[in-house]
């Protein structure tokens, strides 16, 4: 399998531990905070493209949904409100992360129709053909193994089902001075102000740094057997939609 920059950036290179073990320990220790850096850092603008993103679904009518990389859950529910689909699976590396989206999903009123599981996106514990729609936000760029990752999200998905990715990239032209700037410099400020974990934030902006994005994802997506593959870039290209069918 191809081996990509983003694969071996890791959240800490003197940890003895591989990628997958790192991001799950980060996410576990950033959780209770995850939701705050997201929104904010973002000014909130990541709920839009939350929504931006869902809607590619919205033709499809999709009724078993799985959600990889679930995190707190805000896809999740964002999906049940605007899809309704009979239900939909979440699954994440970080036990912290989903504690916290359990916690929403009851407050919601939606634990009937949401279910979160510990679980691998390399090694997802369901049979072939299992869901007809998949959502990832912001979980593709932690995958210690991209292509495997994708495949695996291949395998599970129904023939006629669509997947639907939400990833970080980076803008073009001179825009890119304005968000090298904020990225480097005052996001980092802004987090070192409630968090003691620098590594997590730098983590982020190395990852998305490395991340092969745009029209070379689409070919890894093509790669790993989706058709019919499109992106959608968001707010001048701080944000991609990445959109493939089986």
């Amino acid at each position: 399998m191809t081996k990509f920059d983003h694969d071996v950036v890791v959240p800490d290179a003197e940890s003895g531990l591989n990628k997958k073990q790192q991001v799950a320990r980060m996410f576990d220790d950033i959780s209770g905070k995850y939701d705050f850096f997201n929104h904010s850092l973002s000014a909130g603008i990541d709920v839009i493209w939350r929504k931006i993103a869902i809607n590619q679904l919205k033709s499809l009518h999709p009724q078993q949904v799985l959600d990889v990389a679930t995190g707190t859950a805000d896809v999740a529910i964002m999906t049940y409100k605007l899809l309704q689909p009979n239900k939909i699976t979440g699954i994440d590396i970080s036990e912290g992360m989903l504690n916290l989206g359990k916690q929403k999903i009851e407050a919601a009123g939606l634990s009937s129709h949401i279910e979160l599981y510990l679980g691998d996106s390399e090694k997802i514990l369901y049979p072939d053909n299992s869901f007809d729609a998949i959502t990832v936000a912001f979980g593709v760029r932690n995958f210690e193994n991209l292509d495997k990752g994708l495949q695996e999200m291949y395998r599970v998905l129904q023939p006629g089902g669509k997947a639907v990715i939400l990833e970080f990239s980076k803008p073009k032209g001179a825009f890119r001075i304005l968000y090298n700037f904020y990225m480097k410099l005052l996001a980092p400020a802004f987090v070192q102000l409630f968090s003691k974990n620098k590594k997590a934030y730098q983590y982020l902006n190395d990852s998305v740094q490395a991340f092969p994005e745009g029209k070379i994802f689409l070919n890894v997506m093509n790669e790993a057997g989706f058709t019919q593959t499109y992106l959608k870039t968001l707010s001048l290209g701080i944000c991609t939609i990445y959109c493939g069918s089986k």
